[in-house]
């Protein structure tokens, strides 16, 4: 008798600007899974509650969670500032983040079956999300590194900023997802560390997916 093959489920967490969402979405195309950038969620949100402003309610939020469309959260307009900031106040609510959590759940182990399973990436997916995801993974880098890979990003965006102020807000960023009393930021025993300071967005990949493929050969995934 065939053993049937279990759903594919590849739980990152990493420092910002470690290029977690880039090998996500490498990993997400090859094994064909579902991708969901669970920060952009809080972004989402965010972006909800300073439009509605005094009519905004964890009822109203509840529902719309429940009814996201991955599609909205790859809208530009959760990119600036101002919902980036709203959006990390709004992580440290409890409440918020049992409402994202359900949704997280649904995707990672829930994914349609157009899908061989789930790639999730945030700060505490492998911690708290996803802790028995068949991959897990701690992506980072030298805070210098990631600072000028932000700065080079914004630089192509025309954004007026400097290295050192870029540097100074990811440090602030680290310290933030680090001490943050609910769901801190932090490598796990069992999640296998990747350093992308020194590897091309391409060899990091290929690192990771020699890690899954002898996984999978030997589980009768591939």
């Amino acid at each position: 008798m065939r053993r049937k093959k279990r759903i594919i489920t590849v739980a990152i967490d990493s420092p910002a600007a470690a290029g977690a969402g880039t090998q996500a979405k490498y990993i997400a195309k090859e094994y064909n899974l579902l991708y969901l950038d669970t920060g952009k969620i809080y972004r989402y949100i965010a972006k909800i509650k300073l439009k509605e402003k005094k009519n905004f309610s964890y009822k109203s939020i509840k529902k719309k969670i429940n009814n996201i469309k991955l599609k909205s959260l790859s809208s530009k307009s959760l990119l600036t500032d101002e919902v980036a900031n709203s959006a990390s106040i709004l992580a440290k609510n409890n409440k918020i983040r049992k409402m994202v959590k359900k949704f997280q759940l649904n995707c990672a182990y829930k994914p349609s079956k157009y899908y061989s399973g789930s790639v999730l990436d945030g700060r505490d997916i492998t911690s708290v999300i996803m802790k028995d995801a068949m991959f897990k993974f701690y992506i980072t880098a030298n805070i210098k590194v990631r600072a000028k890979r932000r700065f080079d990003e914004f630089k192509k965006l025309k954004k007026k900023i400097s290295y050192n102020e870029v540097l100074k807000s990811l440090r602030n960023r680290d310290n933030l997802d680090k001490n943050r009393k609910y769901s801190p930021l932090k490598k796990t025993k069992d999640s296998i560390l990747i350093n992308t300071s020194k590897l091309s967005k391409k060899a990091c990949f290929y690192k990771i997916k020699r890690i899954m493929d002898r996984k999978l050969k030997i589980d009768g995934n591939l």
